[in-house]
Parts: C-alpha cells; structure tokens; sequence
C-alpha cells in the first residue's frame, strides 16, 4: 500500500530549501505521493527514508528486463488496468514456440518466418521479439536446438523441468540474459539457485492459482524477486481467467505476492488453430498477457496482432503520428503531383494506401501538423499556409520538381489562396473530401 502525503512529509528533513523545485516539503510530498515525481528529487532525503519509499511508491507490479543489446525488453510496471485510466506502460513481448520433438523442416520454416516478419509501422519495429525453446524428450536435440536460434538475436525462454538440463541450456545463453521457465512445486529450490546464480528471470507454474500464489511465496521467502508467472492453464477460458484475476489482485487488490508480468502460451490453448491462435493472443494483448507465446508468425498473423498491441500500448492523451517528411509513390518524376495530408498516423495510412492503389506516381509531403486529423489540425492553427510553404521549402521539392503541382485535402479547400500566395509558382488544386477517390482523381490529372 502507498503511504500517504503525509506520512511522506514525515519522512523529509522538512527545512522547505526549495531545491527539489517545490515551495515547500508538504507540495512536494503530495507530489511523490501522487507518483508525479521521484523522491531522489530531494537532496537531503535519508539512505533509510530511501528505503522504506522504494517499496512504498514502487508499482504495484514487479518491472525488469529481460534480454540484452538490441534484444532488451522490458516487462511489467503497469499500474492501471485499463489504458484509459492512465496508459499502460510495457508492450507484451511476442515469443514463437519451439521445442526438441520438431523436425530440420519445421524449425526452418519457423526461422525463415521470423526473419521475414519484420517490418515498421509508425516508427516502431515490428517483429517477434522472443523465442521459446523446450525440452520435451530429447536433451541433445533441445540443446543443438538453442544453439541453432542464438543467431536469431532473440530473447531466450528456456522451458524444462529438470535443473541439470537447465544449467547446460543456460551455460549456451548466459550472456544474453535469458528466462528460466517451468519451476514448479517439486523443483523450485534447485530452479531459484540457478535463477540466482544466473541472475535471470524465473517462470514459475503450478496446477491452480492457490498453489501458484503459495510458489511465488517460496521464490520470494528464497531471495528471488524477478518472477513471471505462467497463467496458461488448461483452456483458454482457464487461462483468460487466471491472467486477468492475477493482474486483478495485483493492480486493484494491492497483493504484491502476484504483481509480476504473466507469460500465456497460447500456442498450446489454440488446438492448432492459426485463427484460433490470433484471436486468443489478440485478447492477452487486452488482457495482460507480458509474454504471449505463437507456434508460428505470418504476417497474415503479424498485421493485425502488431496493429492492435500498437494501438493499445501508446498513450491516449499523444496522438499516434508519422515523420513529417516526402514520401514517394510508384517512383515520381520531376512532373509528379505533390499531395498534402497531415501527420496523424490514420489519415496517413488511409491516404498513402489509397496512393498506393492508384498506382499513380505521386509525392505525399507530410507538414507537422500536431499529429491530428486534417479539419482538427487546421481548426487548431496547425496546418495553414505557412506551415505548408514551410513543409515545401524544407522537403527540397522546389528544386527536384519541373511542374510544380501540390494537392490540398479537399476538406480545406479554404487554404487554396493562402497556399497560393505562400508559394507562388505552384499550381495549387484542391483534391477530393475522401480518401477513396484518390485513384479516380490521380487518373485524371495525369
């Protein structure tokens, strides 16, 4: 449970310096309290007052890395359950499962595919960032198996039950800053020494979320505090269940003892089902699944999982928004029309994807416009005539283009004199309202 203002007052030198940049000791105490501001903002705070804030003011739910360079992420931290409430922090790490029982052809198939499914949308990466090894039978295939996917550059999750095949699968990754998955009630003491000694993260699973919570207990008792617990149960609606009553318990109930992220191997609950196994990842990205397991990824699998985890795990209150630069479409010539939308990431896409159909070549030159909708943007003075003159001047299209021709969204059409006068010597047209009439519009300009 957080401590109050008042109890954080308490703890300060209460001299009211100023040099945290608070008036007083009390303003800033309110301040830490209400989680806006850290307490080392305070010179003077004691090592034990430290102390006993960091666990305090901590959130609810366990945060740690797992991976190293470029492989690196984050988990946990969140502290509401819903991204309207505030934002949620961490994206759920997307893992593809493989195990010692798959066939050459079938462990390639899956690398290719990892490989391949790797792409940017709206700045960010698109790609699965984990892969999932486990021995189910054959020690030496598992083994040859980890070596083979190091060169993947992915997080690793190791998943075995016996301590001794750990140690040597951990020995092949430990630089790279695995997770240890499969503790369970009969191995968990031999399984946090060597997360200890590892210094990694630990999966913890049992059969109910009594005995589960009881695990955490003995990990926790045991001097291991960097925990991932595995909700997948036997179906999916027992693991939607236990995933959403473990953050539940965490975020609004305050029990610490389940505040660690939750891996769901939805590969498992599917029953081989790609569909099925979208869907179902798609709900553990709504619904706090940290670490969401596929047997496979295509990007008929890829495209709308990534949108929608895109789309959830961006701050409400900052619109989603694209480089304000030229983009080119079907390789434009010096006589190429220019069109104009703003930087708001939906208008972009449906613009640009429209462009793209007509297969007309074409610039599209993006101004920053605040990252709103076009009537939005031009309503709040962001996009008006300067702004465009500038966006020209800075894209160097003036001094590549032989016909000067700039398109204006059709819906401010009230910018055409102002454009004008802005730009002289450009051909200023207004374009169509919708989107979906580019490629009719595009067809007869040319």
């Amino acid at each position: 449970m957080g401590l109050t203002g008042l109890e954080i007052f308490k703890l300060t030198p209460r001299t009211n310096c100023k040099e945290c940049g608070f008036p007083t000791c009390m303003a800033f105490s309110m301040k830490v309290a209400s989680g806006a501001v850290e307490i080392e903002k305070c010179p003077y705070i004691s090592d034990e007052a430290k102390e006993k804030l960091s666990d305090a003011t901590a959130p609810p739910m366990k945060t740690f890395v797992i991976g190293k360079g470029e492989a690196e992420r984050k988990i946990g931290g969140e502290t509401v359950l819903y991204r309207h409430e505030k934002t949620l922090v961490n994206k759920p790490v997307v893992a593809i499962g493989f195990d010692d029982t798959m066939d050459d052809a079938v462990v390639d198939g899956k690398i290719a595919n990892i490989k391949k499914v790797d792409y940017e949308r709206i700045g960010e990466q698109m790609n699965a960032e984990a892969v999932l090894v486990k021995c189910v039978e054959n020690k030496e295939a598992f083994l040859a198996l980890i070596d083979k996917l190091s060169p993947l550059n992915k997080v690793v999750l190791i998943q075995t039950k016996d301590a001794d095949i750990a140690k040597e699968a951990l020995e092949k990754v430990k630089d790279t800053n695995p997770v240890l998955l499969g503790a369970n009630k009969d191995n968990i003491d031999g399984f946090v020494e060597l997360a200890k000694a590892y210094k990694i993260a630990l999966g913890l699973e049992a059969d109910t979320l009594e005995n589960l919570y009881d695990l955490v207990q003995v990990a926790e008792k045991a001097g291991h505090k960097e925990l991932i617990l595995n909700t997948t149960g036997k179906n999916a609606g027992e693991a939607f269940e236990s995933t959403v009553e473990v953050r539940r318990a965490a975020i609004t109930g305050g029990d610490r003892t389940f505040g660690y992220p939750s891996i769901v191997m939805v590969n498992e609950i599917a029953g081989g089902d790609a569909y099925m196994e979208t869907a179902l990842a798609s709900a553990f990205v709504l619904r706090y699944g940290s670490i969401i397991v596929l047997s496979d990824l295509e990007y008929s699998k890829a495209l709308p999982l990534f949108g929608l985890r895109q789309n959830i795990y961006t701050d409400p209150q900052k619109p989603m928004r694209v480089e304000p630069k030229v983009y080119n479409f079907g390789s434009p010539k010096e006589d190429s029309p220019v069109l104009l939308t703003v930087d708001f990431a939906l208008t972009y896409f449906v613009v640009s994807g429209e462009i793209d159909r007509s297969k007309a070549p074409a610039y599209l030159l993006i101004p920053d416009a605040g990252g709103y909708s076009v009537l939005t943007s031009w309503a709040a003075g962001k996009l008006g005539g300067s702004v465009i003159r500038n966006a020209v001047k800075e894209s160097g299209l003036e001094e590549k283009l032989t016909k000067k021709r700039l398109v204006l969204p059709g819906k401010v059409a009230v910018l055409k004199g102002d454009v004008e006068e802005e730009l002289p010597g450009w051909e200023i047209i207004v374009g169509p309202d919708e989107a979906m009439q580019i490629p009719k519009f595009l067809k007869e300009l040319a």
